[in-house]
């Protein structure tokens, strides 16, 4: 009799299927209207830009909608140096401030981690320069890098440049205040994943008698990987499109002029508004490209 009621008994009413909040999709409201606002709208209305045509008939700087596909074609074509150019500087300096950047962030999240006072001071004179406009510490660079500045003058002295050289003007010029001015991207990812590092596995192996080499390669490096990537790409992207080192009125010349300068010649210039948004929207696919496969050869695909 009671085995019967049990198997009779009424059966467990399934939970029911949770309904989105009204109040959820409100609150998202004002972040999708603003990007749509401003990222939306324009990246439509570069891309509208770059398929116009010139008007006929029409004064410089006036163009109608088209499909002008060729637009593309004419500035690669045309700007192939400075594309190659671009992606070459920010490679170099995007390698240039993971080197400088690692040992330093390793020191202020492994070294300084028992000192909280000279660790708080080291990552406060790595985000220094960013309370000094951009501008401003490029422009103290092209000051000191000058034939009249202290650093040719010593060089000189010691007859280690050659007779005539020039520092700034040169492609190692523009390297050079790439990595110095984007550093800060570089340190930050890393010396947050350092500063998570247990540092338990890093006894551990030591006991297991592995080398500090291998301990750093096996352990240390994996470990803080995706800081790496992120101060990578934090690096190289902006890097990338960069047009003020490039420029001559700071460390560069025309014959280092990256494609930042060309959108900009093209744009405040020329007038060439297809052709700087074509530039532009090449620039951004090759960089979307390049990102993604340099996430998915490091395996941090989350990072995308």
């Amino acid at each position: 009799m009671a085995f019967g009621a049990f198997a009779t008994a009424t059966p467990v009413a399934e939970p029911a299927v949770r309904r989105r909040s009204p109040i959820a999709l409100f609150l998202l409201l004002p972040g999708a209207a603003y990007l749509t606002l401003f990222f939306l709208v324009p990246f439509v209305s570069l891309i509208l830009t770059s398929f116009q045509t010139p008007r006929e008939f029409g004064d410089i700087g006036q163009y109608d909608y088209a499909f002008k596909w060729e637009n593309y074609v004419t500035v690669v074509q045309t700007y192939w140096e400075h594309i190659i150019r671009s992606f070459g500087y920010a490679a170099a300096a995007t390698v240039l401030a993971l080197l400088f950047a690692y040992p330093l962030a390793y020191f202020i999240g492994v070294k300084l981690r028992r000192f909280p006072l000279w660790q708080a001071l080291a990552l406060t004179l790595v985000i220094a320069p960013f309370f000094i406009s951009f501008l401003l510490r490029t422009l103290a660079w092209k000051q000191i890098l000058s034939d009249e500045g202290p650093v040719v003058t010593i060089l000189n002295a010691l007859t280690i440049l050659p007779e005539g050289a020039h520092i700034t003007q040169t492609a190692g010029s523009v390297i050079f205040g790439l990595t110095y001015n984007f550093i800060p991207f570089m340190v930050l990812p890393i010396y947050t994943s350092l500063e998570r590092l247990d540092l338990r596995y890093v006894e551990a192996g030591g006991d297991l008698y592995a080398s500090p080499a291998t301990t750093f390669l096996k352990v240390t490096l994996p470990l803080s990987l995706p800081g790496v990537v992120s101060g990578t790409l934090l690096t190289f992207i902006p890097a990338a499109g960069d047009y003020i080192n490039a420029s001559t009125s700071f460390l560069g010349s025309p014959e280092t002029a990256m494609i930042g300068n060309v959108i900009e010649a093209n744009f405040l210039q020329l007038q060439n508004y297809p052709a700087a948004a074509a530039l532009s929207i090449i620039l951004m696919g090759v960089i979307l490209i390049l990102v993604a496969a340099y996430v998915k050869r490091a395996g941090t695909e989350d990072l995308l």
